[in-house]
C-alpha cells in the first residue's frame, strides 16, 4: 500500500487553492471548498464578481474612491461555494485559503457549517477578524488553521 498519499486536509484545501486560481483579482485569489460530514464536495467557490458583471468593465483596484475600487462588487469565495452548495450545508465544513471575513463568517454560521478549515490569516489583526472570532465562539463553529503548502504531485513507483 502507499504510504505517500495526502491527506484530507490537503486534498480539500487543494481543491480550495485550485479554485481561487479561477479568480480575476490581481491581488488576492481565495478559494473555497465545502464538504458534507460524509467527506463529500458540495460547494465551491472563489473571489469574483456577480453574473453578468463583465470582469473587463468593473474596476479591481484597491485603493482610491469605494465605488471605484473591487470592494463593493466582489462576491467572496466563501458566499459563493454557498450559494453554489448542492444540498443542505448543516454540520458541514467550508476549507478556504483565507480565513473568512465578518460578513462572510455571518453566511457561514447561518448555512449551518460547522467548521472553517483555514490557511492563511494574514487579517488576524483587523476589526473585521475580531467580530469573526467572536461570532464563531459565541454560536459553537470551529476554526482551525493549517499549513498545506505547495501540494506535490509527483508520481511514485
Amino acid at each position: 500500500m502507499r504510504k505517500d498519499y495526502i491527506s484530507w486536509d490537503q486534498y480539500f484545501m487543494g481543491v480550495a487553492k485550485l479554485s481561487s486560481l479561477r479568480s480575476k483579482d490581481p491581488s488576492t485569489q481565495v478559494g473555497a471548498c465545502i464538504i458534507n460530514p460524509d467527506k463529500r464536495i458540495v460547494g465551491i467557490g472563489y473571489n469574483g464578481l456577480p453574473r453578468g458583471c463583465s470582469d473587463e468593465t468593473f474596476p479591481w483596484a484597491s485603493e482610491g474612491e469605494f465605488v471605484d475600487t473591487k470592494y463593493p462588487y466582489v462576491v467572496h469565495a466563501e458566499a459563493n461555494a454557498i450559494l453554489n452548495a448542492t444540498t443542505n450545508l448543516k454540520g458541514s465544513s467550508i476549507y478556504v485559503t483565507l480565513f473568512p471575513c465578518n460578513e462572510c463568517t455571518k453566511l457561514i454560521i447561518q448555512s449551518g457549517i460547522k467548521e472553517i478549515v483555514f490557511e492563511s490569516d494574514k487579517y488576524k489583526d483587523s476589526k473585521e477578524h475580531k467580530a469573526a472570532i467572536k461570532m464563531l465562539d459565541a454560536s459553537g463553529v470551529k476554526y482551525r488553521q493549517i499549513e498545506v503548502g505547495e501540494l506535490s504531485y509527483v508520481k511514485t513507483n
